[in-house]
């Protein structure tokens, strides 16, 4: 079965960080892109940020940029997202999804991603 799992989720104080981690099960990541996206509370989901199946390419959200890192490692078959100097605004369910490409490219398009995980939930708060 075909499966991404989100992990590192939680609540942390603004300021803060966290690491989310997105192991696949079932495939090999190996020949997917990987992006994040997330969704707050009354909000439309939004790309965060995406890694191309080597690593050679990566993009970010405006919203983002400098604050949060993303990085693979395919022999363990999991994509990570460092999160640092989380803020209020970061709180949502963060989902990573896998999007089957043969170039080394990666898109911040929901609609190119074939696989998604559950989600895991970030909370920024004192």
């Amino acid at each position: 079965q075909l499966q991404l799992v989100e992990s590192g989720g939680g609540l942390v104080q603004p300021g803060g960080s966290l690491r989310l981690s997105c192991a696949a099960s079932g495939f090999t990541l190996d020949y997917y892109a990987v992006g994040w996206f997330r969704q707050a509370p009354g909000k439309e989901r939004e790309g965060v940020s995406c890694i191309s199946r080597r690593g050679g390419n990566t993009k970010y959200a405006d919203s983002v940029k400098g604050r949060f890192t993303i990085s693979r490692d395919n022999a363990k078959n999991t994509v990570y997202l460092q999160m640092n100097s989380l803020k209020p605004e970061d709180t949502a369910i963060y989902y990573c999804a896998a999007d089957r490409i043969l170039r080394d490219v990666c898109y911040d398009r929901s609609n190119e991603y074939d696989y998604w995980g559950q989600g895991t939930q970030v909370t920024v708060s004192s």
